[in-house]
C-alpha cells in the first residue's frame, strides 16, 4: 500500500491574459460586476485575473461581463472575446 501523498493539484495559473485586457482598457473589478447580468462578485473577478483557477461556468461569466463592459466604453473590437482569449488554462 502506497503511503498518501500531500500532492494536491495546482490551482494557481499565474496572471491572466484577461487581467492585461482590463487594464488596457482601464476596466477595474467592479466595472465587470455592475454590468454582469448573472450574479458575479469582486471576489471571483480578482481571483480569474490572479489566475485561480475557475469553474468553466464561472469564466463564461466572466467572458460575458468584460465583453459587454467593453461595449459600453465603446471599446472596438473585431469579435467578442472568448473563454479561450481571457484564460490560459
Amino acid at each position: 500500500m502506497n503511503p498518501p501523498t500531500s500532492e494536491a493539484p495546482n490551482l494557481n495559473h499565474g496572471t491572466q491574459p484577461l487581467d492585461a485586457i482590463m487594464a488596457g482598457h482601464h476596466l477595474g473589478n467592479h466595472d465587470l460586476v455592475a454590468v454582469s447580468d448573472e450574479p458575479l462578485t469582486h471576489k471571483a473577478v480578482q481571483r480569474a485575473r490572479k489566475g485561480r483557477e475557475l469553474t468553466s461556468h464561472m469564466r463564461r461569466r466572466v467572458a460575458a461581463a468584460l465583453n459587454k463592459a467593453l461595449a459600453r466604453k465603446g471599446a472596438a473590437m473585431e469579435r467578442e472575446l472568448q473563454v479561450r482569449d481571457l484564460f490560459s488554462y
